[in-house]
């Protein structure tokens, strides 16, 4: 008799979601606004616009650009609505924030739109320890949305997980 390798894991019903798949496509670029500060500290208005009309803008064609200050500088709202004009007929999408506020907000914004119906009753795996980085709130975020229909929520692989929740028995 022939030993048949059974996938236990494949035949287990377990949901996988790696959200290491639904990562932004277009590339991110970063804006500092402290490279456009007399002294990286002090905002004067018409070298800042000067600076601005100078620049070329090409180069964030299609691209996500994060629009943040790196250093304490006080920086005026309407520095930030000036550096939108230029970029708007040239990036994807303009984004006031860092890396880790622009990639909370864009998963909030995805796992908002889920249709978590089609995952009622199932066992779950949210996948992690990607290529990419996936920053915690979106995991936090997709377990507030999938708690209230899901079987039972897990992390890590199908074949290594840590229990998350368990819905109880009826």
């Amino acid at each position: 008799m022939a030993d048949t390798l059974i996938n236990r894991v494949a035949s287990s019903g377990i949901v996988s979601i790696d959200l290491e798949q639904y990562y932004p496509t277009q590339e991110i670029s970063a804006f500092d606004m402290k490279d456009f500060l007399f002294m990286e500290l002090i905002l004067k208005e018409k070298d800042f616009r000067t600076a601005l009309k100078s620049l070329d803008w090409t180069k964030y064609n299609g691209q996500t650009v994060l629009v943040y200050c790196s250093n304490d500088a006080i920086i005026p709202v309407w520095a930030y609505m000036l550096v939108a004009t230029y970029l708007k007929d040239n990036a994807h999408d303009i984004y006031q924030g860092d890396k880790e506020s622009y990639l909370t907000h864009y998963y909030d914004q995805l796992i908002g739109k889920w249709d978590i119906e089609t995952h009622a009753g199932k066992m779950i795996v949210i996948k992690g320890c990607g290529d990419k980085y996936v920053p915690p709130h979106a995991y936090l975020a997709l377990t507030q949305k999938l708690q209230p229909v899901a079987k039972s929520i897990m992390y890590g692989e199908p074949c290594s997980t840590v229990p998350i929740y368990k819905q109880a028995k009826k």
